[in-house]
């Protein structure tokens, strides 16, 4: 049976909120509107305006309402409209929640899941499509995660809600209609990178929204002979690097698809990573496809120009594999 990544979020949630009374949903638009990406679209008629509650505008406010909510037994899925919005609430989620077990001796624990949309290509510009989740995977205390397939979309939200600390979840805009079947969905863990295509003499590394643009890539240079290994990071803090690491011992080369900025990125985190603890087994430098050093813009041509696409995934590739 067929579900889309929007459905299989929304069938998440219904099933946590049917399965535990302490769960609530709080947001901009998720009551009457039905979210701004229809995720939580009916779950109002079906629960109540107590559970899935329609928050004002201010993240700085709801967020931290959330993380209150948290400390004081319930188990809150906050949704931010987007990532770039999220900024406004980055004191509640840095200095409260993330740091509150530290910081109470493990006294106090904040299981509280923030999911917010991320990523480009839909030409919404600067204020609504950047790719900021490197930003949150630098922060302790806090797990990140990065959805990219109908089912995880599906499975991660019950462990996140399971955490005793906060759990960001960052869903590609681009990725809310994507269709995938899914009869009875898999237990997920939140702790493992996978790869989602054996290869031999290369391994593309990614995540998010980037996953299925790096698929065809992979797909295209299988036809011209070079296979790659395509591994999926999912979980971006903590990385397990464990997973990368013995996928580029196998094929001794790497390329890092990161829809994030160059500078200070992701992807850079996990070249420099490879290079501490597989250095003897590259074959070549790894390198990686970025978005351009510049705040996405509204034109459609300049959008596409400035993420990684498939055609600079594979001239990458080349570049390592010596072919171009």
């Amino acid at each position: 049976m067929k579900t889309t990544y929007r459905g299989a979020l929304r069938d998440a949630h219904r099933e946590a909120l049917l399965s535990d009374d302490r769960v609530f949903v709080m947001g901009e638009d998720v009551g009457r509107y039905g979210g701004t990406y229809a995720v939580t679209k009916g779950l109002l008629e079906e629960f109540g305006p107590e559970r899935i509650r329609d928050a004002p505008l201010s993240e700085l406010g709801f967020v931290g309402v959330g993380v209150g909510a948290a400390l004081n037994g319930l188990r809150p899925i906050v949704e931010v409209m987007t990532v770039n919005f999220s900024l406004l609430s980055l004191d509640q989620l840095v200095n409260t929640a993330a740091a509150l077990r530290h910081m109470s001796g493990g006294q106090f624990s904040v299981p509280l899941v923030i999911r917010m949309s991320t990523g480009a290509g839909r030409q919404l510009a600067a204020q609504h499509s950047h790719s900021f989740e490197n930003w949150y995977a630098h922060i302790p205390g806090i797990t990140v995660l990065a959805p990219s397939t109908v089912a995880d979309a599906r499975g991660m939200l019950a462990p996140a809600l399971a955490d005793p600390d906060p759990v960001v979840i960052f869903e590609h805009a681009q990725l809310y209609n994507l269709a995938d079947d899914l009869e009875d969905p898999l237990d997920v863990d939140i702790t493992s990178a996978a790869v989602r295509r054996p290869g031999t003499d290369l391994t593309l590394i990614t995540y998010g929204g980037s996953l299925p643009k790096t698929m065809d890539a992979a797909d295209q240079l299988a036809e011209d002979g070079i296979s790659c290994e395509v591994v999926d990071l999912r979980v971006l803090r903590p990385l397990d690097m464990a997973t990368v690491v013995a996928s580029v011992t196998r094929t001794h080369r790497a390329v890092i698809v990161d829809e994030g900025w160059r500078s200070g990125s992701l992807a850079g985190e996990v070249m420099a990573q490879l290079v501490e603890q597989a250095f003897y087994d590259l074959d070549a430098p790894p390198a990686r496809v970025c978005t351009a050093e510049v705040p996405i813009p509204y034109a459609r041509q300049l959008e596409q120009a400035a993420l990684p696409r498939r055609e600079t995934i594979e001239a990458a590739v080349r570049s390592v594999m010596g072919s171009e």
